[in-house]
């Protein structure tokens, strides 16, 4: 099960309707508390994480994430409209697996999603 957490319904629908006909399994939720509350209580496979949110964002639940056992390993995906200057840099520096600009393509974002579920096996089976 992978979550995409994003303040945005119709992104969660847009999500779910890129991803799941490539065969992932999307849960959505709408703010970075509830993804907390839910990521302590049963880690997803992966969270697709938006970045601008109203009162937790997502550079806030990511550090959040990382900072705990049971998600500090939690293969996360960044998407932001977000384009400032250090935007990247911010997202990967707060402990994102890889950040991407909002729009994306398809196959760029289930490239991406991809990417970082297999480097989570990997960093797993070499420990």
């Amino acid at each position: 099960m992978r979550w995409s957490v994003d303040d945005e319904p119709m992104t969660q629908n847009l999500l779910r309707m890129m991803l799941e006909p490539a065969g992932f399994d999307i849960s959505g939720v709408e703010d970075g508390a509830s993804a907390l509350k839910m990521a302590f209580q049963t880690p997803p496979d992966a969270m697709i994480l938006d970045v601008m949110m109203p009162d937790m964002d997502g550079i806030k639940v990511c550090k959040t994430l990382r900072s705990r056992p049971e998600t500090a390993n939690l293969p996360i995906l960044m998407l932001s409209g977000k384009v400032h200057l250090n935007a990247e840099a911010e997202g990967l520096a707060a402990g994102a697996n890889k950040y991407m600009f909002k729009p994306m393509s398809r196959a760029d974002l289930i490239n991406g999603l991809r990417d970082i579920l297999s480097e989570e096996h990997r960093s797993i089976s070499q420990n």
